[in-house]
């Protein structure tokens, strides 16, 4: 097994959709394949989308899964998918590289600058190291920010490079961590506003009242990524949870005609 680095566009040339899944030509089956089971971080580029011309790209790491299975594209030849889980984005995106320093070791030249050849493959193998270095960055905001007492006792940064790895992993599979950033992203997407009331609360200690739940539930398998969240307040949460209240396709609201019957618009 190897971790790697995948990367997709805003608007991917590939059908990918990364909380599911990673669509990749030929060329990268190898390498690819040695990620099952394993861990691998995706980054955004540039370009936004397969136009050479097209800027806009974040130019940074912004979420991590894990991959489960690969298998061919069934309707077009000589192209692949990997098909992913446990699907985390990050509380805050991690540019490729820190002044001097670059995340991937592979990406700088000997003379201090990007490596054009390395940044062109769409699918990088990566260290442990280097991965949990991308993951401590892209958390360490929100584990120094109020989260819960728990979190940041268990969850600490660990400075020495030896303890360094194994703190960092173990947090991507352990649901506490990932309720803390999917609730951190999904609350800063909508501005700590209730998607249902309009309402947007800061109680006296600077938190605020709104709350970020799954759309589709974890227990079904749905991930934590915020096109699967919504910001709620506290009782349309717990209405929206016990299936009083629910969206339909179109975002119009449904309400329960009763404990027992089903939702109406």
């Amino acid at each position: 097994m190897a971790k790697a680095v995948f990367t997709t566009k805003a608007d991917p040339t590939y059908d990918d959709l990364p909380e599911f899944r990673y669509h990749f030509p030929q060329t990268y089956r190898r390498a690819v394949e040695t990620t099952v089971g394993d861990w691998i971080i995706y980054y955004e580029p540039r370009r936004s989308s397969g136009d050479p011309r097209s800027r806009g790209g974040r130019q940074a790491y912004f979420a991590t899964a894990r991959v489960v299975a690969v298998h061919p594209d069934p309707t077009l030849a000589g192209h692949y998918y990997a098909f992913v889980a446990d699907y985390l984005e990050f509380p805050r995106v991690v540019p490729f590289r820190d002044g001097d320093i670059y995340f991937e070791v592979g990406l700088r030249r000997d003379d201090g600058g990007t490596s054009k050849g390395a940044f062109g493959r769409a699918v990088r193998l990566i260290s442990d190291h280097e991965y949990a270095a991308i993951l401590a960055a892209a958390s360490a905001d929100l584990l120094r920010s109020d989260t819960s007492q728990d979190v940041r006792q268990r969850y600490e940064l660990a400075e020495e490079q030896s303890t360094f790895e194994r703190p960092i992993m173990e947090r991507v599979t352990n649901r506490p961590f990932r309720d803390a950033v999917f609730s951190s992203a999904v609350r800063a997407a909508y501005d700590n506003t209730c998607a249902v009331t309009g309402l947007r609360i800061i109680n006296g200690g600077g938190r605020p009242e709104v709350q970020a739940a799954h759309i589709r539930p974890v227990s079904a398998s749905g991930p934590d990524s915020i096109r699967n969240g919504i910001a709620l307040s506290a009782t349309i949460h717990w209405m929206f949870d016990r299936g009083l209240l629910s969206l339909n396709d179109d975002l119009t609201i449904l309400m329960a005609r009763d404990n027992t019957s089903g939702l109406k618009d």
